[in-house]
Formats: C-alpha cells, sequence, structure tokens
C-alpha cells in the first residue's frame, strides 16, 4: 500500500482536503495500518449514516432507525417474530419495543400473536407501512449510490470484495476467541 505522504503534493492535497473528516489522518504513519483501516470504515460509515439520516428527516419526516425497522420487517412478509427483528437489528428486545410501539400507533406495522405461542408477537407491515417503505426504498439506494458515484466502479467492485474478506477475518477472528 502507498502511503499518501511519499506521492507527491497531489496525494498530499487531497489528504489534507480529507483530513477535517477523516479522523484516521490524525494517526501517526507507525500507527497500526489495522487501526487506520477501522477509522477509516467508522469515519465512511458515519458520513454516509448522517446524510442518509438527514435526507430521511428532510424528505420524508422520519428517522434512520423508524426506516431501519420497516425495511427489516418488509424482508418477512408474512411477519417475524420480535426476537428475529431485534436479532436482524442487533439490538435487544428492549430497545426495539417501544420503536415498534410508535410504529404500531402510527399504523406502519401491525403486532399479531403467535398462533402456537401467544406469548410470541409476530412483526409485519401494514398496507400504509409498505407504501411508505416503497416510497423510501428508491430515494435511500439514490442517496447511497450518489455519494460513492465518484468511486470508480472498477474500484468499487474491489472495495466491496476487500470488505467481504475483512468480515470473513472479523467472523474468523471471533470464533477463535469464543
Amino acid at each position: 500500500m502507498v502511503n499518501a505522504r511519499s506521492t507527491g503534493t497531489s496525494e498530499q492535497s487531497k489528504d489534507d482536503s480529507q483530513s477535517s473528516s477523516d479522523y484516521e489522518t490524525g494517526l501517526s504513519d507507525d500507527e497500526q495500518l489495522d487501526v487506520r483501516i477501522w477509522l477509516r470504515l467508522l469515519t465512511c460509515a458515519n458520513l454516509i449514516e448522517r446524510r442518509v439520516r438527514k435526507n430521511l428527516r428532510d424528505k420524508f419526516d422520519t428517522t434512520l432507525p423508524r426506516f431501519d425497522v420497516l425495511a427489516q420487517v418488509d424482508r418477512s412478509p408474512n411477519g417475524q417474530p420480535m426476537r428475529e427483528l431485534s436479532r436482524r437489528m442487533m439490538v435487544t428486545n428492549g430497545n426495539i419495543t417501544p420503536l415498534v410501539d410508535r410504529l404500531v400507533e402510527d399504523k406502519l406495522i401491525k403486532r399479531d400473536p403467535s398462533p402456537e405461542d401467544r406469548r410470541v408477537q409476530h412483526i409485519r407491515l401494514t398496507a400504509g407501512g409498505k407504501r411508505a417503505l416503497d416510497e423510501m426504498i428508491p430515494a435511500h439506494v439514490s442517496w447511497v449510490n450518489n455519494l460513492i458515484a465518484n468511486l470508480d466502479r472498477d474500484n468499487a467492485s474491489q472495495l466491496y470484495a476487500l470488505l467481504g474478506e475483512l468480515k470473513a477475518s472479523i467472523q474468523t477472528a471471533e470464533r477463535d476467541e469464543d
């Protein structure tokens, strides 16, 4: 990997323009590459998330967590148990319940008791929830596409593949630690 500081003035200027939003640029060259990669990933994720949050608020008067719940519920048209929704969203039932309660009040999702176990609630979209999500998804895709549009398509494909390798590496490390 080539260090931006050693590649000349154009790369240095590019690096300087990023420093206001990239926390990893404050690290010295001798700090671990792994930490710099992690910080760069966090920075990119935070920049994308900040824009998506703003756009959802401005265009649809909603929040990213509400959008995320609707999108996850949509993946199971016949409904899914709350515990499955919590697992998919990587949060506890306690964290997701108030959000689900508000979405039920807004008539965007519906709770149905499980026929097998009345203690289990299955969550599914209402017709209004499906309409709202169907309007938000193309906009969401467009926003993310626009944010990444300046990245060459071959580089984007390579980045996707590399992130897949990183994900596999992390999952292997987690298994090894357990």
